[in-house]
């Protein structure tokens, strides 16, 4: 069995819901139950792909995921294609400086690490962790703003959201922020610039707050057609993970039980940096994405 990775990048706010929530928000995004970090579960990726693959004019469809009714034990197999959970890499936030902070944390560093290893790529170093009042930036940042301590010493923060932190350059940060650069945007070397340019990181810490308070949380209502206002209880919060986010996954391909292909010839079949459509709200344009898988011929 082969392992690739793949990568999510958001072009309109994403919900991919958990069920409805006793708190403040009443249909909260899907998150990991240990981390709490969000993400795409594996199982709303796997419908969608496979209903852009079963629109091809091929057996790709059955041989990836396996027959769509079983009519006996003869005809049973299972597919080729094993998808995983897409995991948060880098949470667009809102920046004082030049507008937007691409943000991730060590601990989502050292995750993504532990998955390029796994499928044959050599990862940069780590950057070291910076403290809480901290942030670790690119040389080529965007997103620091100059200000003067009691002692008349320059000083360069980065300001996100209402978190003011201290901002240093870290040289094995840039080669991080690269290669994220380099997957998400593989033909695009102004995106892949601007993401550069854009790149942080901060403590654990400050990331946990940061993945539970800089989501996009939108009111949405239902309006009563014959009055033409709100109905009666119909105003409700939903949560999305904002336009921008970039997310990481892994998934693996067997040699297939339908037709004897094998793992190599499949990763052809595997949809390379299609325009998806995952989660609720379609008709008002939300979960627009872009799936790329990385060592996968187009």
């Amino acid at each position: 069995m082969q392992a690739r990775l793949f990568h999510l990048h958001t072009l309109s706010a994403l919900h991919c819901g958990a069920g409805r929530s006793a708190g403040v928000i009443d249909l909260p995004i899907a998150r990991a139950r240990a981390t709490q970090l969000p993400i795409v579960p594996g199982s709303s990726l796997r419908g969608v792909l496979r209903q852009l693959v079963d629109k091809r004019a091929s057996d790709d469809g059955e041989t990836l995921f396996g027959p769509r009714t079983i009519r006996s034990d003869q005809v049973a197999f299972a597919g080729a294609l094993s998808i995983g959970d897409a995991h948060l890499l880098a949470l667009p936030v809102r920046c004082l400086a030049s507008v937007v902070s691409f943000v991730t944390c060590p601990f989502i560093l050292r995750r993504h690490k532990r998955d390029l290893r796994r499928v044959g790529t050599s990862p940069p170093a780590l950057p070291n962790p910076p403290d809480k009042g901290s942030a670790w930036v690119t040389p080529a940042s965007v997103n620091l703003v100059e200000t003067v301590d009691e002692n008349d010493r320059k000083r360069r923060k980065l300001v996100l959201e209402d978190l003011d932190l201290q901002a240093h350059h870290d040289p094995s940060l840039e080669a991080w922020a690269r290669l994220i650069a380099c997957a998400v945007h593989p033909e695009d070397d102004e995106a892949q610039t601007d993401v550069i340019a854009r790149f942080s990181l901060v403590s654990d810490d400050v990331m946990s707050f940061l993945a539970e308070t800089a989501t996009d949380v939108r009111a949405r209502i239902r309006l009563d057609p014959d009055t033409g206002t709100v109905s009666k209880g119909a105003l409700w919060y939903e949560e999305h993970l904002p336009a921008e986010t970039l997310l990481w996954g892994v998934f693996a391909l067997a040699d297939s039980n339908n037709d004897g292909r094998k793992a190599d010839d499949l990763a052809r079949a595997v949809p390379n940096d299609e325009l998806l459509q995952l989660g609720g709200n379609a008709g008002v344009g939300s979960g627009l994405v872009r799936f790329l898988t990385e060592g996968t011929p187009a």
